[in-house]
């Protein structure tokens, strides 16, 4: 906006297009005592490039020009900005012209001579309007964004049917339990419930139980009145108030102490909750999904938690699975996170090799897909080239290699040597078996996965008396 422009009494940017420089002066003077600041060109071309520049609020243009009409104005307009409102200025006799510019996007029209008070009123009518369509698009590009981050990756099965079911309970209202280990994606769930459900435009308000202190936790959830302790110098609206008309997420419900539980009860029941140091009642409205790694039902036998409250949470039941127990998922969540996390660590071309792919694909990811997440972010950080090696994988990832669920039984195990130094030979030399019959007896590639180098390798095989010859197929 031009420096002019920035005034305290800026109502609103119009540029005014007429052939007659009269009609331009008086509507300059007009406009400018309403508090609106007015530009205005008796040359339509000139008036397409400060608009293109400055892009006001509203044009006012007339429709009978000699150089270029109104409506080619108006077409120009629209072309390059389509939110932006058009006035038409037009004459009795011209009246069809008009309309046949309201049928192509303009926002209105006035005619000559016009009423100071019609003409203010279509002008403040099209600036609501305008900011009102504004806040829309930003609106709907912020849903779209929000849907956008809701990705659950995973073309298995089980995933499959998970995104199945997720998509069946979203347009319900009822309460959801999601179980699963730390890592696995509950929030991700839980997000993904909220944004197809008819809550999107509402709050998404997550809370992780296990986070906030005991003492704290209840103000977080419920607000408390000015004055209702010491060091409430002003209220605060509770998270549950927050996620009125959306969905509140609390996460590791578990942890939230039983007092709590037979708070958070009643406000399931009675859809009411009451600030701490407040008497009165406010309704609210909310979805809870909850979310928990624990034995909630165990936790119940024990007294650690209210039966009535999990009857309340477990209408509908969610299990995320852990990670190894969707290995096809990997290389898919690898290719991700390599993808997002590229860019925003200025390295966004990079690659992985087969063998490196491969040995995450056999760790055991006790941390689930978090774990996966931050070991590529940690692999990005570090990398000096655009291809991540076998090498690039932290040692703890290759040396901690572990047998997933649903795998056969490993073999049993010898029995531990007593000598460190025997138990030494007797790891490397079934370590060094194992990885040449799988590699087919190739040096080569049983260096590359092991990442030891070659000449190395080849001298603990002379040491050990391992022949690589015995491992090749065929022989």
């Amino acid at each position: 906006m031009p420096e002019q422009f920035k005034q305290s009494t800026y109502r609103g940017m119009v540029v005014v297009i007429d052939d007659e420089e009269d009609m331009c002066k008086i509507l300059t003077k007009i406009l400018n005592m309403e508090g609106y600041h007015v530009t205005s060109f008796t040359n339509p071309s000139l008036a397409l490039d400060y608009i293109a520049k400055y892009q006001p609020d509203v044009v006012l243009t007339d429709i009978r020009m000699p150089e270029r009409s109104g409506m080619d104005v108006l077409k120009a307009v629209k072309e390059q900005f389509p939110h932006m409102a058009v006035i038409i200025m037009t004459a009795y006799a011209s009246i069809e012209g008009a309309i046949q510019a309201m049928k192509e996007g303009a926002f209105h029209y006035v005619t000559k001579p016009f009423h100071t008070e019609e003409l203010i009123a279509n002008i403040e009518k099209a600036i609501e309007v305008q900011e009102i369509t504004r806040e829309t698009v930003i609106f709907a590009e912020q849903i779209r964004r929000a849907h956008a981050d809701v990705q659950l990756i995973g073309e298995s099965l089980v995933m499959k049917e998970i995104k199945q079911l997720l998509e069946k309970i979203a347009p319900t209202d009822s309460s959801v339990l999601i179980n699963g280990e730390s890592g696995t994606g509950k929030e991700m769930a839980a997000k993904f419930i909220h944004k197809a459900s008819f809550r999107c435009n509402g709050r998404f308000v997550p809370i992780d139980c296990a986070c906030i202190p005991e003492n704290l936790l209840e103000s977080e959830l419920f607000g408390y009145e000015r004055g209702a302790f010491t060091g409430a110098s002003q209220m605060k609206l509770g998270l549950i108030e927050l996620a009125h008309g959306g969905t509140l997420f609390l996460d590791e419900i578990g942890e939230m102490p039983l007092q709590l539980q037979a708070k958070l009860l009643r406000v399931l029941q009675d859809h009411k909750i009451q600030r701490i140091g407040g008497l009165k009642q406010i309704h609210v409205d909310i979805r809870l999904l909850a979310a928990t790694n624990r034995d909630l039902n165990s936790d119940i036998e024990e007294g650690r938690f209210r039966p009535d409250l999990f009857y309340r949470l477990n209408v509908l039941n969610i299990r995320m699975p852990a990670l190894r127990e969707r290995p096809d998922d990997i290389p898919l969540l690898v290719s991700f996170f390599i993808a997002r996390l590229g860019p925003r660590l200025h390295k966004p071309n990079v690659g992985i090799t087969p063998a490196a792919m491969e040995l995450l694909n056999r760790y055991y990811w006790p941390g689930n897909v978090r774990e996966l997440e931050n070991v590529i972010e940690r692999i990005l950080v570090l990398l000096d080239g655009e291809m991540i090696e076998l090498e690039d994988v932290p040692a703890d990832i290759r040396n901690g290699v572990a047998p997933r669920v649903g795998l056969p039984p490993a073999a049993p195990q010898k029995a531990i040597p007593v000598d460190y130094k025997e138990a030494r030979v007797q790891f490397e030399t079934d370590y060094l078996r194992e990885l040449l019959e799988r590699t087919g007896g190739s040096v080569s590639e049983a260096a590359r996965i092991s990442g030891v180098s070659r000449r190395n390798l080849y001298e603990k095989l002379e040491k050990l008396g391992i022949r690589p010859e015995e491992f090749k197929k065929g022989e």
